[in-house]
């Protein structure tokens, strides 16, 4: 089969579209996917320069989420059968023509969505449902969710979930273009990080906020926050080590926490996976909720795609086809 490979860490330059080994047949638990498409993430891009190595067991090729159809099925998988269309969150190896994954990150291709659309789904809405929605500190109706990045694909999915939930949504962006796409999706509050500073304009009236830039953001974010708050740090986009304010935490008896996705165990995938098929998939199928996709390229030009991200030039996300 075809995959992306990663010739050394460097640019985009360095992906090059290979003939490689068929992967293994699915083992226990373990579904075998024909690929359809998969989608790219910032994360993709930190494993091309050699920042952030798969886990142990995982593809070694990039892609954190794919669409396809299922072509076999591991011995003591129920509830999948050869050729039914799904989608599935990965701990690598999208970027190609098959890929084996745990039976319990699969799902169905949402009824309204096309098997293509349906690759920027599981990656987004796992990461947003984690840690927007998930627990006791999770956002409710009538609470702010201030979302970084509201173009992104990521923000594009926080902002219609959490409107669909009844919140109200503030988002940063750099551009009046993505600002209006986020409007569009039902934020209300659009900020111009180029022109605006988010803290003075939301000053304690935050409830979540959904962080995709890190250190440079804390004390701001920390300011924008109300009592009981809480900041879900994804990305680092901003840096990796910044000062917090220990004591404006503990006056707005505020949380910080900072997670990922790709190196959970596949339980905790699997019960987050479960979680968005009962509570996000009814959305998507009623319209309430869609994938916002920029464009659509064809795999051997995910280094065009790499690029195009590594500069914020898409709205949404971009798909990739084998």
């Amino acid at each position: 089969m075809r995959a992306i490979t990663i010739t050394e860490p460097g640019g985009p330059e360095v992906l090059a579209w290979s003939e490689v080994a068929e992967p293994a047949a699915p083992g226990e638990g373990e579904v075998l996917i024909e690929v359809a498409a998969s989608a790219v993430n910032r994360a993709d891009l930190l494993q091309r320069q050699g920042f952030y190595d798969p886990p142990p067991g995982a593809s070694p090729y990039p892609g954190l989420e794919c669409s396809g159809t299922v072509a076999a099925v591991g011995p003591g998988v129920r509830g999948w059968s050869v050729g039914e269309r799904v989608c599935a969150l990965l701990s690598g190896g999208g970027y190609a023509q098959r890929v084996v994954v745990p039976a319990g990150q699969v799902l169905p291709v949402p009824a309204g969505v096309s098997p293509v659309e349906a690759a920027a789904l599981p990656e987004v809405v796992c990461t947003v449902w984690s840690n927007v929605f998930r627990g006791d500190s999770g956002l409710r109706e009538g609470q702010t969710l201030l979302v970084h990045g509201g173009g992104s694909g990521i923000g594009t999915m926080a902002i219609q979930l959490a409107v669909a939930r009844g919140a109200r949504v503030a988002v940063t962006a750099g551009s009046a273009e993505k600002l209006a796409v986020c409007r569009e999706l039902g934020a209300q509050v659009l900020v111009n990080y180029r022109e605006e500073d988010f803290a003075e304009v939301l000053r304690g009236e935050v409830d979540v906020v959904l962080d995709i830039m890190g250190a440079s953001y804390l004390d701001r974010n920390l300011r924008a926050l109300a009592t009981g708050g809480r900041i879900a740090v994804i990305g680092l986009q901003g840096g990796r080590k910044g000062e917090l304010n220990l004591g404006a935490l503990l006056a707005k008896r505020a949380t910080v926490t900072a997670t990922s996705l790709r190196a959970r165990p596949a339980g905790e995938k699997a019960a987050i996976v479960a979680a968005v098929r009962e509570e996000v998939w009814p959305l998507i199928e009623e319209g309430r909720v869609r994938p916002v996709v920029d464009r659509v390229l064809p795999m051997s030009e995910a280094g065009e795609a790499h690029r195009i991200v590594e500069r914020s030039g898409h709205t949404g996300k971009i798909i990739l086809t084998p």
